[in-house]
């Protein structure tokens, strides 16, 4: 199994914490793992996007052209990585902020509500956990206890207290995709 992902948007919208706990899951799940942010040095508002690779054996480099995963958050990133999903490959939209949408067919495309999701559960900060919850659907990479692991190794101890609803967002991510 390697699966080769390009999570990309705004800064701001927890792209790169997003890369960030499914690199941590994969890691509790003994996988080989690479985690490689990217963004300009305006961070909030300017682009971000983060390469993560999850593999059982071991990865020869963290550089990508391609990917077999791409999750874009505005219509930047569409643009910039539509193209580069391998044939065969999975790409995953918000719908909010896109003015075009996806146009390959030798690819598996999901357009997911996570904007519309935020507002329904009254809480802007947990849009990327709906995100990574349709994610996690699409692809069953990593299970959810390694996820919800490896979110609380990277949420710092005083927002603990969020792992529930953290929880309830990718569970709400997840019923967001139907595969």
């Amino acid at each position: 199994m390697k699966e080769e992902i390009i999570i990309a948007g705004f800064g701001g919208q927890g792209v790169l914490s997003m890369g960030k706990i499914l690199a941590y899951a994969g890691l509790m799940n003994d996988l080989e793992v690479t985690w490689m942010p990217s963004y300009g040095p305006e961070q909030r508002g300017g682009t971000a996007n983060v390469t993560v690779i999850l593999s059982d054996k071991a990865i020869s480099s963290p550089v990508l052209d391609t990917y077999d995963i791409a999750v874009v958050l505005n219509q930047q990133s569409l643009d910039k990585f539509e193209s580069k999903v391998k044939p065969g490959g999975v790409l995953i939209y918000d719908s909010y902020g896109i003015h075009r949408a996806p146009e390959r067919n030798d690819i598996t495309v999901y357009r997911i509500d996570a904007m519309d999701a935020c507002l329904e559960m009254k809480n802007s900060k947990i849009y990327n956990m709906i995100v990574l919850g349709a994610l996690l659907k699409a692809k069953n990479m990593v299970p959810l206890d390694a996820v919800m692991a490896g979110l609380k190794k990277t949420l710092p101890e005083r927002h603990h207290h969020l792992l529930p609803l953290n929880h309830e967002a990718i569970t709400k991510g997840m019923s967001l995709v139907e595969v």
